[in-house]
């Protein structure tokens, strides 16, 4: 519960009151290697923080998994439009690896969320996730396959590291061969 609590304070100092809030709602919850966490066509009820391991987010098209993004220690995880809204989700999220999160229900949410110190971090995080997103979207969108391939190297080098080749090659919008051929050009 530290790593949660140590993000949250970097976003807005909390005090004593909604730190122990934090602690009482947020839940451990431990996901085998492959082990679905969000599934397609249906609701998706809970926030993730991941304390270790690998989550990665995919949708199927035509029988291929298309890889949207994968997220490493301390980051923030949901189907935001299943969440928010929610209704049933478009996209699964799976772990890639034995990954531990903390969960918080739709419903421990609203809870929270009423302690102002919370909601202050989450306005922060949203800001800041909505922000990420743009920025990611509109760079993503103009890079070639090389260009995004140095760029998660460069910005968020545990994705390198820790995810699947073709994993790697999918979210990048290239084949797993010509992934090889990039980083062999890189190196």
């Amino acid at each position: 519960m530290t790593k949660l609590l140590d993000v949250i304070n970097s976003f807005q100092k909390l005090d004593f009151e909604t730190e122990e809030a934090i602690r009482k709602y947020f839940i451990e919850e431990k996901f085998q290697k492959n082990e679905l966490i969000v599934s397609e066509g249906k609701i998706c009820s809970k926030i993730y923080f991941i304390k270790s391991g690998l989550v990665r987010r995919f949708c199927v098209e035509d029988g291929i998994e298309i890889i949207k993004w994968i997220y490493i220690d301390n980051q923030f995880v949901t189907s935001l439009s299943s969440f928010f809204e929610q209704k049933p989700s478009f996209e699964n999220f799976q772990a890639s690896e034995d990954t531990i999160l903390y969960s918080l229900s739709y419903e421990d949410e609203e809870i929270l969320l009423k302690y102002p110190l919370f909601s202050k971090f989450y306005i922060k995080l949203l800001r800041l996730y909505l922000s990420k997103l743009n920025e990611f979207h509109h760079l993503f969108t103009s890079m070639n396959a090389q260009e995004k391939y140095l760029y998660l190297l460069n910005t968020l080098p545990q994705i390198i590291l820790k995810a699947k080749l073709k994993d790697i090659a999918s979210l990048i919008g290239v084949s797993p061969e010509t992934l090889s051929r990039i980083r062999a050009q890189i190196n």
